[in-house]
């Protein structure tokens, strides 16, 4: 697994709920308590070692950890920025969902993102199906998505939904794209 995926988990556990509980759970896996350098890259049951010593340490389930880890990612102004290029609206951030794999790895040619398949129905509402390696992926994308919607002042209910074996999914009801103001976005950061 690449190390940014690793490093952004240490990273959330630390901003959420601080370098005591990180020493607990590097020291769970076995693992030096300074954590992961963003560009190495680790075994994949490392990480999975790691989600699971995150889960026993806050005593939360699994896709709730992913959930939050996925809407704490979208609240970090690069990746925030990354993902508001995909649309001037929720509606069009959605449509740009499936080139989203190789947004990131524009930026990072072995960042193993999930592959992302937007499907359309009737009446506002999607599927997103997620094709990633290690099972989860479709937890952070709701949380990812849903705080994007926060960031974009859409109304929409988001939850996971069934999925072809292997993959997961996530719904999307989109009821009302402007129903708030958005969060102030341009495309050049400001200098203050």
């Amino acid at each position: 697994m690449h190390g940014l995926i690793n490093k952004s988990i240490q990273a959330f556990l630390r901003a959420n709920y601080g370098q005591r509980l990180w020493l607990q759970v590097a020291e769970r896996v076995g693992f030096d308590s300074e954590g992961f350098e963003a560009m190495l890259r680790y075994d994949d049951q490392l990480t999975e070692d790691l989600l699971q010593a995150s889960v026993e340490a806050l005593d939360k389930p699994r896709g709730v950890l992913l959930e939050d880890i996925g809407a704490y990612l979208a609240s970090l102004e690069p990746i925030r920025r990354l993902l508001r290029f995909g649309g001037e609206d929720y509606w069009e951030f959605l449509q740009s969902l499936d080139e989203l794999q190789g947004r990131g790895q524009m930026t990072l040619p072995d960042l193993e993102l999930p592959e992302l398949a937007l499907r359309t129905l009737r009446g506002g509402q999607f599927i997103l199906d997620v094709d990633g390696t290690i099972p989860g992926w479709g937890a952070v994308m709701t949380g990812l998505l849903r705080a994007m919607a926060d960031d974009y002042g859409a109304l929409a209910m988001i939850e996971e939904a069934e999925a072809a074996e292997g993959r997961e999914a996530v719904q999307v009801v989109l009821l009302e794209a402007a129903f708030n103001e958005g969060r102030r976005f341009d495309l050049a950061p400001c200098r203050e």
